[in-house]
């Protein structure tokens, strides 16, 4: 079944380099360049949108085209106005703990916000004895965040600052919220702690009755499945209506799976990457009775961030596909889809250095991906504007 892995990726490593030049990590506001994919099927221009920013890790377009950006580490909240390039800073979001890999992690729009109004923000928090990952719903009014609601708190407290997880979405009125193992391997497998987890409440924070651990002794009710390391990319799937997550391995063994309730997914148990310092993780096998396969894994670690399923019109060689970031390979990840497997794997932007943390797609189609080095980036069609 994964004979061809090495193969794949091997091929997928050189996509688009034979066509690409050096790009700048500081690179100005209307900076851009052509660039066509590994097939020359698709050509497209990729711009800087905007500049100056501090890791921005979560994009959400508001109905008028706006576009909410969280800055990770530092903990802001802006809007950037892409019809100007003006960037607004939101007053009123709460102190975040911005250490390691903590911070303002992702914003999420309400589908329905024309009507109700809602965002919604994961972020990380000191505490007494530690650190957690909470989620909050808030309005934005004149720039300035009011009606905070706070909807979830992970437990348990953990006194360190590494792999928080974590992404939003919500889908047929159900919140799903991914939380990291936050570097003790054995709680993804405990049903008491929602670490190495995804959780599903509804919108306003209460646990669905229909949840698969509701009433199971010695289990958080909130849990959807387990047995994840630090899942942070979370998408439905607009063909099917399945939810897929990618999570990162240690070293290798990054994963993409299909997200069924009550599932385990076997981290710490099984995987297909190592230890940093190069032991096997566990008794370093790959299948357990009881555990989830991934749908697909990378090796070596892409170290993947951000997931969408592209929908729109601007390309139409592309529709179906998963667009991912890429932090420790430093591209766009791109897969394509069959039948609830992945078939063929390309990376675009291979030659930028630019640590991809999120990718989404805009209301006009493009693809608009957040860097590390502070800027957001705008993916179209040659010849659009």
């Amino acid at each position: 079944m994964r004979w061809w892995f090495g193969i794949v990726c091997a091929a997928a490593s050189l996509g688009g380099a034979a066509h690409a030049r050096s790009l700048g990590a500081q690179d100005s506001v209307g900076t851009s360049w052509e660039r066509e994919s590994e097939n020359g099927n698709v050509k497209y221009r990729i711009e800087v949108v905007a500049s100056g920013l501090h890791v921005p890790s979560g994009l959400s377009f508001l109905p008028d085209g706006r576009l909410l950006i969280t800055e990770r580490p530092i903990g802001r909240l802006s809007v950037l106005d892409l019809s100007t390039g003006a960037i607004t800073p939101i007053e009123g979001v709460p102190p975040v703990h911005g250490l390691v890999d903590g911070g303002l992690m992702d914003v999420l729009v309400h589908p329905n916000y024309a009507k109700n109004g809602w965002i919604y923000l994961s972020y990380a928090i000191e505490v007494p004895g530690g650190k957690t990952t909470v989620v909050d719903r808030a309005r934005i009014e004149r720039a300035h965040l009011v009606e905070r609601q706070r909807l979830f708190t992970a437990r348990p407290v953990i006194d360190n600052s590494n792999e928080f997880g974590s992404r939003l979405l919500l889908d047929r009125g159900f919140l799903y919220v991914t939380l990291g193992q936050r570097e003790t391997p054995p709680t993804a497998q405990d049903l008491g702690s929602d670490l190495g987890k995804i959780i599903r409440l509804t919108e306003d924070g209460k646990v669905p009755r229909s949840n698969p651990f509701v009433g199971r002794k010695g289990a958080l009710p909130e849990i959807w499945s387990y047995g994840h390391r630090n899942p942070q990319g979370l998408v439905r799937n607009p063909t099917t209506g399945e939810i897929w997550e990618h999570e990162h391995g240690p070293k290798g063994g990054d994963e993409v799976n299909i997200v069924h309730p009550g599932r385990n997914y076997g981290w710490p148990v099984i995987g297909y990457g190592r230890n940093y310092d190069g032991t096997p993780v566990g008794e370093g096998i790959t299948h357990h009775a009881g555990m989830e396969q991934p749908i697909y894994y990378y090796l070596p670690s892409i170290a993947p961030s951000g997931m969408i399923f592209y929908t729109g019109e601007a390309f139409p060689a592309w529709r179906g596909n998963i667009f991912i970031g890429a932090l420790a390979l430093r591209h766009l990840n791109r897969l394509v889809v069959e039948g609830g497997r992945v078939i063929h794997e390309e990376r675009l932007l291979t030659d930028s250095n630019w640590r991809v943390r999120v990718v989404q797609q805009g209301p006009d189609g493009a693809l608009y991906i957040g860097v590390d080095s502070g800027m957001i980036l705008r993916l179209h069609p040659s010849g659009s504007r």
